[in-house]
Formats: C-alpha cells, structure tokens, sequence
C-alpha cells in the first residue's frame, strides 16, 4: 500500500509521557474509507497506561484508554488531532 505521511510528531513530557502521532494519506478502500492510516499514542512509561487512537482494519477507528476499547467517528485529520489532546489532557493531565 503505498502511503504519503501527512503529520508525524513524538516527543517526551515530563520524563514520563511518550507521545507519538502519525498520520498518513492513503488510498480509499474498504479497509480505510476516508483515505487515512493514523497511530496516536501517549504512554506512561512509568505505569504503562495509555491512550492510543487507531484506524487498523478490521476494527476502524478505534480508541484504547487504558485497557479499555471505545469506537471513534472519524471527521477530520485535525479533529482527530484536537480529540486525541483532550484526551490525554482530560485522562493525564499533560498538555501536548
């Protein structure tokens, strides 16, 4: 599958938080309806929770709070940027 990456970010907060975002362009199919692949990851690498936003097929959009599993509706690539800070924000108190 050949794919553009259209955003890709990672850093380290406060010694203790990995982030990495990326997101990439892809062709439309029935695996990815709205022609993006993304990965949007925070890990407490001193507890090991984690919030992670995916899209890989079968699932679809999907979320990982912790060791929970919830659906998400994709809208846009910066909603889903601004959805994913809140998130973590709201769940680890870490501004991104």
């Amino acid at each position: 599958m050949v794919s553009e990456l259209i955003y890709w970010h990672k850093t380290k907060i406060q010694s203790k938080y990995i982030i990495e975002l990326k997101i990439q362009s892809v062709a439309k199919t029935y695996k990815y309806p709205h022609g993006i692949r993304y990965s949007l990851v925070c890990i407490n690498s001193k507890s090991q929770d984690k919030i992670l936003f995916d899209n890989h097929y079968p699932k679809g959009s999907h979320i990982h709070i912790c060791d929970k599993e919830i659906s998400y509706d994709f809208v846009s690539y910066d909603q889903l940027i601004d959805d994913f800070k809140k998130l973590v924000f709201d769940n680890f108190g870490v501004l991104i």
